[in-house]
């Protein structure tokens, strides 16, 4: 019996390649990455260089993985700045629409543009805030406007709260049917990069308020992390509302203060 001479699988390969188009293979040259075996197309044209089109493939496969990487952290900001709890009026809050007609304003202004820009530095140095003065003048205007930038600009996490919400929280946790521990609720304000802790000393300290305002800014100072305090209280008044200990730890590792001194501005200020 004659056997056949015939390559079943390079005749369908064959057929393949002629229902693809392809005719053949021939020798190409790449200027960039030199000779290659090219396959020739309908109508004589050859396919391009197998490194060019490799490297072509790895550029798009980055640009895909940085696009995906840009969503993903426009995500995750914008699940940050819903989490920071900023208060509706204050969130478009920016250093560009503060109003600062007065040396004292332009002053304001300059540190808290200042700490927002260096908090790498500061958040390393655990170096706290505070905004102290008279009710009216953008105290937390210009603690919105920092915790924008400290979120979008150096990816950290930030927290707002009232001294009141902070209290309300521990004191929920002494119930029979609480969900959780003294512990658990210090645990809350203990762990973002930058806490803003807004309306302090504004029932002038009472024993219960400055026993939860030091537990809190002691577990922030003990991790080495930055507080920022509005108060409407200046200075001594403060270290009275809170204990010269917690002030003691706000004042730490260069603690700043920037004081609002000037009459309300608040009538000026939509």
């Amino acid at each position: 019996m004659e056997r056949s001479s015939s390559n079943p699988l390079g005749a369908s390969l064959a057929r393949l390649q002629q229902s693809a188009g392809i005719s053949g293979t021939q020798p190409a040259k790449c200027p960039d990455h030199g000779d290659y075996i090219a396959t020739v197309l309908r109508e004589g044209q050859l396919s391009g260089c197998p490194e060019c089109s490799r490297q072509a493939q790895a550029v798009a496969e980055a640009m895909e993985r940085d696009e995906q990487q840009r969503q993903a952290v426009s995500a995750r900001l914008e699940r940050q700045l819903g989490q920071a709890l900023i208060p509706l009026r204050f969130k478009t809050k920016t250093f560009e629409n503060y109003r600062a007609a007065t040396d004292g304003q332009r002053v304001a202004l300059a540190a808290a543009r200042r700490y927002a820009a260096d908090f790498p530095a500061n958040a390393a140095a655990a170096r706290c805030l505070m905004l102290l003065g008279h009710v009216g003048n953008g105290k937390t205007h210009l603690a919105a406007a920092i915790a924008n930038v400290v979120m979008v600009e150096h990816r950290r996490n930030v927290l707002y709260t009232t001294v009141s919400r902070v209290c309300q929280q521990v004191k929920a946790s002494y119930g029979k049917e609480a969900q959780q521990s003294e512990r658990e609720a210090i645990e809350v304000f203990r762990t973002p990069d930058l806490l803003i802790l807004d309306e302090v000393g504004a029932s002038y300290g009472t024993d219960f308020e400055r026993m939860v305002m030091f537990e809190v800014i002691n577990a922030r100072y003990e991790e080495m992390k930055p507080t920022l305090v509005i108060s409407n209280l200046f200075a001594e008044a403060l270290a009275g509302a809170l204990g010269d200990r917690t002030v003691d730890r706000l004042r730490e590792g260069g603690g700043v203060v920037v004081v609002f001194d000037w009459q309300s501005a608040r009538r000026g200020v939509a």
